[in-house]
């Protein structure tokens, strides 16, 4: 799974397809390939690597053409190398697929094509589909010379026939030598959008790579599928009727998925969340019903909240949990979707259901919500994608506005993630009258000042590079926090082992006799979230207990707090805020830290290794 491009029109196809790939190379890949069709004939390219590899070998091998297909692999089934790279082909080298997902049942399908004669040339799951395709070409009777209709009917034919024999998840396109100018793409499950250009169109897994060519997408729903050229556009539904979808417009142009002058992405989306928290504030403070649908009665009438969530957005979740039963009075569950999903979890009437997700398409999370929608629950979304899965098949939607993040690491998009829960927290208590109404003011005042505050906490950004000098040569980390902060010390905690590689682990400070401290050695780094909380004093105690043993103390304290002078080796002092908009705030220097001990590692930041920036596959 990553990234898929697809061009149709009058204009050299290859340029198109390596640009729109290098706007998906945040999603993280390992090999690359493109596979145009010109003349009646078909021609593929494919490499190992970054895309420099695939263009240095399309410099040394052009491809003409003026329809084709384009790919990024991050590997599933076989590992990183050119044969088991996209686009894959049929025995006749006419037909190219490329293909994001998993075939469940491929193994069985390739058994049976190698019976009957297919022969194979990579480990993937994927290439059953040419193969499969090529035989029900075979068994329509349509060959070429055939008219250009009946070639385009064919070919959209056999991909829905070959579709109805494949278990799992997909967003996959084939062209077809012998169909020339025609892209036929179908999705379940893994996320395909439509760009309708001026005589050309386009399809991509994530839309920043059509926003140089246009803002009219279509966002395609399972089981629907797209015939393509350059000068049209079908949509049919899985029975192969053909359906209207209106388009609609991407209000953020290509410049903002651009880094900016920021030597990373990740960098420049740290930079970004003073103005992320003002575009997820913006017109919200005052109710959310009319926009979201979440309206006073609503939120009254909730007796259980059941969050869902996966990495970065189930730390924003256990955030949620803590706000809204102590400043809403509602009980409130928080678990990853992958768990939730397969327990066979009791699901209450009267519960709300919020998933949460940066890319709206998190294989588990979608899965959580159609469990949600079939007990007769209703969902509200947060994430941060206008148009994603999960957002379409939710009741409510709270969309963070953050723009495009094209880190893997979730930065600016978990601030938005906050935030939303946040309004959620002030709007359900008060609602619900378990808020007094000065406290609800002073929450929306707090709210407001956040940008500002965030934009003090960066200009510690120079000290804290030079605490992740010192933090490049660790070799095990532990972050700690209470309270509303044990899910900051978890993001830190993963903020750092997935960009520097280096293991690092958050707790409860108060779990530490509990086990953890047996890991502390001396010298080891103990990062500790110690800003004003009700739970302060305890939290001091523990990080004594750390020190004691030889810790070497890194501490977020509240500035003007002199407690840990002397005790931590190394004090961020942050603005004051309120203990529940304090994970807001005290993110963000963990972000830094990351940032800087991985970039003085030499890691690659924005691509992380083995990871991608959205998991649309379990």
């Amino acid at each position: 799974m990553c990234g898929i491009v697809g061009y149709a029109g009058s204009q050299q196809a290859v340029p198109i397809l390596l640009e729109g790939l290098r706007r998906l190379e945040y999603r993280g890949y390992d090999s690359a390939g493109v596979a145009v069709v010109s003349g009646g004939a078909l021609a593929v390219a494919r490499s190992v690597g970054k895309l420099s590899s695939l263009h240095d070998l399309l410099a040394r091998r052009p491809l003409d053409g003026q329809m084709g297909l384009g790919h990024t692999r991050w590997a599933t089934h076989g590992g990183p190398s050119e044969a088991n790279a996209h686009p894959h082909v049929d025995c006749a080298g006419r037909i190219a697929v490329i293909h994001n997902g998993i075939i469940e049942n491929y193994m069985a399908l390739k058994e049976a094509l190698s019976a009957r004669g297919h022969v194979f040339a990579s480990a993937t799951d994927t290439e059953v589909l040419p193969h499969l395709i090529e035989e029900a070409l075979a068994e329509s009777g349509v060959s070429a010379p055939a008219a250009a209709a009946l070639a385009e009917a064919a070919l959209a034919d056999a991909v829905r026939a070959v579709l109805k024999q494949v278990r799992g998840a997909y967003a996959l396109a084939a062209i077809w030598s012998q169909a020339p100018g025609v892209i036929v793409a179908a999705k379940k499950d893994s996320p395909l959008v439509v760009g309708l250009g001026d005589r050309e169109n386009f399809i991509a897994s994530d839309v920043p790579a059509l926003l140089k060519h246009t803002r009219r997408v279509v966002y395609l729903e399972d089981g629907e599928s797209a015939v393509m050229r350059g000068d049209r556009c079908a949509f049919f539904d899985a029975l192969g009727l053909e359906i209207k979808k209106v388009p609609s417009e991407i209000s953020w142009d290509s410049s903002a998925a651009e880094k900016g002058g920021y030597r990373h992405f990740m960098l420049k989306e740290i930079h970004e969340q003073p103005r992320s928290v003002e575009n997820t504030l913006r017109g919200r403070l005052g109710g959310l019903g009319e926009e979201t649908g979440l309206t006073p009665e609503l939120l009254r009438g909730v007796k259980r909240v059941q969050i869902v969530a996966c990495g970065t957005s189930w730390h924003a979740g256990i955030v949620g949990k803590y706000l809204l039963e102590r400043h809403a009075g509602v009980s409130t569950a928080v678990e990853t979707a992958s768990e939730f999903r397969y327990r066979r979890p009791v699901l209450e009437p009267d519960t709300l259901v919020i998933a949460i997700s940066q890319s709206g398409e998190t294989a588990d999370t979608l899965a959580a919500v159609r469990l949600a929608r079939e007990e007769g629950l209703k969902v509200l979304s947060i994430g941060n994608t206008v148009g994603a899965a999960i957002p379409r098949q939710a009741d409510f939607n709270f969309h963070t506005f953050c723009g495009p993040e094209c880190g893997v690491a979730s930065t600016k998009a978990f601030a938005g993630q906050l935030v939303a829960l946040s309004l959620v927290a002030l709007h359900a208590g008060t609602a619900r009258g378990f808020m007094p109404e000065a406290q609800a003011r002073d929450w929306a005042a707090e709210l407001q000042r956040l940008p500002g505050l965030l934009r003090r906490t960066l200009a510690l950004e120079d000290k804290i590079r030079a605490v992740a000098a010192e933090l490049r040569a660790a070799r095990h980390v532990l972050f700690i926090g209470r309270g509303v902060n044990y899910a900051t010390a978890l993001e830190g905690a993963l903020k750092l082992k997935e960009i520097s590689y280096i293991h690092a682990e958050g707790f409860a400070a108060g779990e530490m006799k509990h086990g953890p401290l047996a890991l502390i050695d001396p010298g080891m780094p103990v990062v500790a979230i110690a800003t004003r909380s009700d739970v302060l004093e305890k939290t001091l105690s523990n990080i004594e207990e750390a020190k004691a043993r030889g810790a070497r103390l890194i501490a977020l304290c509240t500035e003007g707090d002199r407690r840990l002078r002397g005790m931590a080796d190394h004090i961020l002092e942050l603005p004051p805020v309120g203990e529940h908009l304090s994970p807001i705030l005290n993110i963000l220097p963990l972000q830094l830290l990351a940032y800087h001990a991985a970039d003085l590692r030499g890691c690659d930041v924005d691509q992380p290794r083995n990871l991608a920036k959205s998991v649309t596959v379990e």
